[in-house]
Parts: structure tokens; sequence; C-alpha cells
């Protein structure tokens, strides 16, 4: 018998769930495609479905503690340097400076629970 997946999503479980749900919607520059208040929210991107939940107060001690989020997400941008802007202007300035490599360039940012989202410029 094998695993047969119809679908896949990147899912962030957050105790500051309505911070995050509006870091992410002012990011995105949308509002997520489903929405149960203090409990779920998801966005469709390109490729791609991405959760972000609040756990149950019985698991809530799986999340907190260290203030760093454990999850990278990746996302492919046309124009860096406007996506460090747009970033930059929702409050969540870029601490490194550009990297360059042999893939093209790529840049990490961070959400409000710590977890880096790379922003990544294909070279042309």
């Amino acid at each position: 018998m094998t695993l047969e997946c119809t679908k896949a999503l990147v899912t962030l479980a957050t105790l500051k769930f309505e911070e995050i749900v509006d870091f992410y919607s002012a990011f995105l520059e949308r509002s997520p495609q489903q929405y149960i208040a203090n409990s779920y929210a998801e966005y469709q991107l390109p490729g791609m479905r991405l959760g972000i939940f609040k756990p149950k107060e019985t698991h809530e001690s799986e999340f907190g503690g260290s203030g760093k989020g454990k999850m990278s997400i990746c996302l492919e941008v046309s124009d860096l340097e406007e996506a460090i802007t747009h970033i930059s202007n929702i409050g969540y300035p870029t601490p490194k400076e550009i990297t360059v490599a042999s893939h093209g360039r790529e840049v990490y940012a961070y959400d409000p629970d710590g977890n880096r989202i790379i922003l990544h410029e294909s070279r042309r």
C-alpha cells in the first residue's frame, strides 16, 4: 500500500494568531481565502497553500517559549528590491544584505513569530 496525497499545504502554528494573520495579509496583499476567527486562516498561493492556526490549549506548550519560529517559507519574487521595500513598509525590514548565489539573489525576512521568509529572485 502506498500513501496517496492529493494536496499539500504548509502550516504555521502560532500563539499570536491575529498578529500573524495581519502580517501575512499585509505581506501577501490579500485576505485569507478561509478564515475562522482566532483559530484558522488559509491563503492560496501559486503552487501552495499556507495555513495559519492557533493550537489548542493542550498543545500550546509545544509552540511557545523560544520566541523564534521553526519554519522557513521561500517565496519566489519577480523583483527582489520591490519585495524588500514592501516588507519594510509593513514594519518588518530585512536584517541582512542581499546574498548572491549561483541560483539567484535572496534575502531573509522574519514574521512576528520569527519564522524565516526567504525572498528569492531567480537569475534571469
